[in-house]
């Protein structure tokens, strides 16, 4: 038996109508591309609710999150922030001031240069972050559930090879 084929998805008329009026045009990398924006979009907006739950987005996340991977003492200079985040100084200064306002970090001096900073998470940073962690670990389960295991593996492969292509 043959296995059945999903339906139809927005992209897919959306290829129709452009194989309607541009036959000549081979528009098989819009459909993954535009896949690929569509699920983006769906993901991002179910992540950002579940980092809602505890006061969170995801720059406030990504932030608290690289402090607590970071490992004890829970601490990293703005400059080691902005490698792991891929964001600007003023963005990056803009998220500290905020998450410095709320308690989540401190920046102190740091101890080999007093002319730094060094950015740490507060104690209800730390505790803030790993119930978010956990959080968000559990949506993202439930988010592949449409996909089985060996699924997962697959696309996990096919994404690591497209993404080393830009890397």
């Amino acid at each position: 038996m043959a296995p059945l084929s999903p339906p139809m998805d927005h992209v897919d008329r959306i290829l129709a109508q452009w194989k309607q009026e541009r036959q000549d045009l081979d528009v098989e990398p819009m459909g993954l591309l535009g896949r690929l924006a569509r699920l983006r979009t769906h993901l991002a907006r179910e992540i950002e609710k579940a980092l809602a739950a505890h006061g969170l987005n995801s720059a406030s996340f990504d932030v608290l999150a690289t402090l607590r991977r970071a490992g004890p003492p829970y601490q990293l200079s703005p400059g080691d922030l902005l490698a792991t985040t891929m964001v600007s100084s003023g963005t990056m200064t803009n998220r500290l001031d905020q998450l410095e306002k709320a308690g989540l970090i401190e920046r102190a001096h740091n101890p080999e240069d007093r002319r730094s900073v060094i950015i740490a998470l507060t104690p209800k940073g730390f505790a803030l972050v790993d119930a978010a962690v956990t959080t968000h670990v559990e949506n993202q389960h439930r988010l592949l559930e449409a996909l089985g295991t060996d699924e997962r593996a697959a696309l996990d492969g096919l994404l690591r090879k497209f993404l080393a292509a830009f890397e």
